[in-house]
């Protein structure tokens, strides 16, 4: 059945691991579900996904194909498309997609995910996901005993030099003229050998597609193999403002997130959110995990629902 024609119970918008796995739970749940994707996810330029039981290594469009198929296997519908806006309708919610079309569901789930805005910084997005990484536990064990340069946006690289300590005894906290080390900071930096640099990083140094180190301002090098850098995140959920929903900044640092509840519930009743779209740390599994956690509390929304209906049913029936 064509999609602008079928109410479903559940829409998810967002084709990732939270989307996937909840759209796998709600079709086991006999829920008609369908899956919108409209592609870009964040972690498609990594080599492997990594911390994932039993899918170590996989890679991020495989495991996404994967679990596409899974939900064909169940029932469930997943379509290309990129949603443009949302309105209520009633009890309903209807979703305009950017090829005109549309789709209604009775419930929606967000798990649109989050965009990097990566540093400005000639070169960076070239190597994002390779030799340019955020994440110490998607990318820690690959890069162990590298050298490794932490490129400062705020006071939160001190935390993450140290932590980046873990994996490699060479670390290099770049200041970039963003940071002003406290007595407290450069004791602790000092007690676990990380080396600090002044000066603002101006560019990378790539030799044959490797980073070699990055160039300071007063043209002096610091070699290093892995530069970690601390990108703004921002929610991709704007075409769902006009339902009301709001979005909150980070405890740490730059970027925005949906505000949820335990369940994954939104601001907006009949909204969950799961994933990187409200959990901007989130990886692989743990989006999958929220995205099975809303499902359940999706599914036990309707079952309330349906069974109010059912009761008003009867006794109408009843009277006459």
């Amino acid at each position: 059945m064509n999609h602008q024609e079928q109410l479903f119970d559940v829409a998810v918008i967002g084709g990732g691991p939270a989307g996937l796995s909840a759209g796998v739970a709600l079709a086991r749940a006999l829920r008609s579900v369908v899956v919108i994707d409209a592609g870009g996810q964040r972690n498609l330029r990594a080599e492997g996904v990594h911390g994932f039981l039993t899918r170590e290594g996989i890679s991020p469009s495989e495991l996404l194909a994967a679990g596409r198929a899974e939900l064909a296997d169940y029932g469930g519908q997943n379509i290309t498309g990129f949603v443009k806006s949302a309105r209520r309708d009633g009890d309903n919610f209807v979703l305009s997609l950017e090829d005109g079309s549309t789709c209604a569901a009775r419930r929606l789930l967000i798990t649109s995910g989050i965009e990097d805005e990566l540093p400005d910084l000639p070169g960076v997005a070239e190597r994002w996901g390779r030799d340019v990484l955020y994440c110490p536990y998607c990318h820690g064990w690959e890069i162990r005993n590298q050298q490794v340069g932490v490129l400062a946006s705020d006071a939160h690289a001190v935390l993450q030099a140290l932590t980046f300590r873990q994996w490699s005894p060479d670390v290099t906290l770049l200041l970039n003229d963003k940071l002003a080390l406290s007595p407290g900071q450069a004791e602790q930096l000092g007690a676990r050998s990380v080396k600090v640099v002044d000066g603002r990083v101006r560019g990378l140094v790539v030799q044959d597609d490797k980073l070699t180190g990055v160039t300071l301002d007063d043209g002096s090098a610091v070699p290093l193999e892995v530069l970690v850098v601390s990108p703004a995140t921002v929610s991709k959920a704007n075409m769902l403002q006009n339902l009301g929903l709001e979005l909150d900044g980070l405890e740490e640092g730059p970027g925005t997130r949906l505000a949820t509840d335990e369940s994954g519930l939104t601001s907006c009743p009949g909204v969950w959110a799961a994933g990187n779209a409200t959990d901007v740390s989130a990886q692989v599994m743990t989006a999958a995990a929220a995205g099975l956690k809303a499902a359940a509390a999706i599914n036990a929304d309707l079952v309330l629902e349906d069974t109010r209906r059912a009761v008003e049913a009867a006794r109408t029936a009843a009277v006459h």
